[in-house]
């Protein structure tokens, strides 16, 4: 790494503007759904790949002007020296976790976001944080807890290699996500690391003083809300010049006057400084008090209700844990939050029908997860024998075991790390307000690229394991596509009919031939046996138990021939 940028010996004004509980947070959505395991991606010195890749970057760019120079995708296939469906991905990604909605790039036509590219300086910071490394997962704090919702040693723990340290970890002790404390902490640890850097590759020389002068504007300085922000509410928080003592008063009719980049990184190391010592205090303060409700380390009890944990966080998302051996619901009144994240949940059918932002799913084992619909990205993550039916921008799979997935996805599945037997197939369900919900968050029904599976590196850079030399290389295992007979559709029951009454009466993403062929031959099997039950010469009362039984055993034949299939499949 090279050295960062000595930070001036006088300090900033205190802020004027920003009061003494309003902190600096990491923007998570880059951290959480940003990072891509390609190789040509990790720079071991970000600083020194990225100085004279932006100066290419730059004189290939689509303007003249230093302030909109924009890269398409055939320009950073040329400068990476990567495929074109890589460059595209890059885009496609960037768009998902962009600060700023009005970007020409979040706003284009699917068939248009190559040409359009992305603006340089966000392009470089995305490309920066490529080097970043997530905590690494850890065994929840009540393991007889997690041994009693946990399924038992599955076929496929005997099979894994013992090449990657992934498999060796995942078969020797089950993953719980990090707290959002300790994710946030560590994510601001790194930016306290690399800050000097990052702005560095936003500033600018001063005419006639050379390198060792860079000024930051104040419109480069707002692309540092790719990566920070002040306050709570996400993108809906205080705009960063308004936080910054340096522009805040600035005339809107003037363009502002250039701050030194020294000035700007002392001023947000001191903001970066206050904010790991209030996460730091909380930290230590959940550590050495009673076990409270904002610990994500919710032990995973029984069925009953009151041991599921649902609760808001302070940064816009939803935490849905611990669901066990139960149903769980989640409608758009629900939810106030445009985020929401399902943590360790077992032998469950959990439905969440309302427009989302982002969703993660995580180290969850034997449910069905139903997604209204995300419009910005999902993450999959570390679950087997999961059933998950998607409505979505993009979706990421990790590290995941014997699943299926029903997808309505406008841009390719990504498939990437130790992933075995996992299978995809169109999407098979519908509610009321799908999609109302659907155009609320920009998916569109008529493109549904749930059979293009792209899948990437089955070792993650971007964890803190070392891993044998080789395995880096490694692609991960793809997705193989459903048997059309075994496609089948997903009712979701009308819990609240009359409450939240919308126009969606089908499947709004069209089916394959194959499988719309499947799913007239179970419903005309279904009618006649519906017609042999009415002439059944039985009581009404025998005939509701008969249709009960009948329902039961269905779905029990319907997961015995999966599982038999998977077994078959893996001989």
């Amino acid at each position: 790494m090279s050295d960062p940028m000595e930070p001036s010996t006088s300090k900033s004004d205190p802020n004027p503007i920003i009061g003494p509980i309003t902190l600096l947070h990491p923007r998570r959505e880059p951290f959480e759904h940003g990072l891509l395991p390609i190789q040509k991606l990790i720079f071991t010195d970000p600083l020194q790949a990225l100085i004279p890749l932006k100066q290419k970057l730059a004189s290939s760019s689509s303007s003249s002007s230093s302030s909109t120079h924009r890269v398409n995708s055939d320009a950073l296939a040329d400068a990476l020296q990567i495929s074109s469906e890589h460059a595209r991905l890059i885009l496609d990604t960037l768009a998902s976790v962009l600060h700023s909605e009005p970007d020409p790039l979040v706003n284009a036509h699917p068939d248009d976001v190559g040409s359009v590219g992305s603006d340089l300086r966000d392009l470089i910071l995305f490309l920066y944080i490529q080097s970043y490394k997530r905590l690494l997962p850890r065994s929840h704090k009540d393991s007889a807890a997690v041994a009693d919702v946990w399924p038992s040693t599955s076929a496929f723990d005997g099979y894994l290699s013992a090449l990657s340290p992934l498999q060796l970890v995942r078969s020797n002790t089950r993953r719980f996500m990090p707290s959002q404390a300790d994710e946030e902490a560590h994510q601001l640890s790194y930016l306290q690391k690399h800050l000097a850097n990052i702005i560095s590759l936003l500033s600018e020389p001063v005419e006639g003083e050379g390198e060792e002068s860079l000024v930051l504007t104040m419109e480069g300085f707002e692309h540092l809300g790719f990566l920070i922000q002040f306050g709570d509410k996400g993108s809906e928080g205080i705009p960063l010049s308004q936080a910054a003592p340096f522009f805040a008063n600035s005339d809107p009719d003037m363009p502002a006057v250039p701050v030194p980049a020294s000035q700007v990184l002392d001023w947000l190391l001191e903001n970066i400084a206050s904010s790991l010592e209030h996460i730091t205090d909380k930290i230590s303060a959940k550590e050495n008090g009673p076990q409270g409700g904002s610990d994500q380390d919710v032990a995973m009890a029984d069925a009953s209700s009151s041991s599921v944990r649902a609760s808001p966080s302070a940064r816009n998302c939803c935490f849905i844990e611990g669901v066990s051996k139960s149903s769980y619901v989640k409608q758009a009144s629900d939810l106030k939050h445009s985020s929401v994240k399902v943590i360790n949940c077992h032998d469950s059918v959990i439905y969440i029908l309302a427009p989302l932002r982002y969703a993660t799913i995580y180290g969850c084992s034997d449910a069905t997860i139903v997604l209204g619909a995300v419009g910005k990205a999902v993450r999959v993550e570390h679950c087997e024998r999961v059933h998950v039916i998607i409505a979505a921008k993009r979706v990421c799979i990790a590290n995941c075991r014997e699943c299926l997935f029903f997808l309505g996805v406008n841009q390719r599945p990504l498939v990437v790390g130790d992933n075995h037997k996992l299978q995809v197939a169109p999407y098979n369900t519908f509610y009321s307000q799908l999609e109302e919900h659907m155009t609320e968050v920009g998916i569109q029904a008529t493109m549904n690229r749930w059979d293009e599976p792209l899948a990437l590196g089955a070792v993650d850079p971007h964890d803190s394991l070392s891993h044998p030399a080789g395995v880096s290389d490694a692609q991960a295992e793809s997705a193989a596509q459903l048997d059309p007979d075994q496609f089948t559709n997903f009712l979701i029951p009308n819990w609240f009919e009359g409450e939240s009454a919308g126009s969606t009466k089908d499947n709004p993403f069209p089916l394959p031939d194959a499988y719309l062929k499947s799913q007239l031959r179970n419903q005309k099997n279904l009618s006649e046996i519906k017609q042999i039950l009415r002439e059944a010469p039985l009581e009404e009362n025998r005939k509701r138990e008969l249709s009960c039984a009948l329902h039961v055993y269905f779905k029990d034949w319907l997961y015995v021939e999966f599982e038999i299939k998977m077994e078959l499949e893996s001989v």
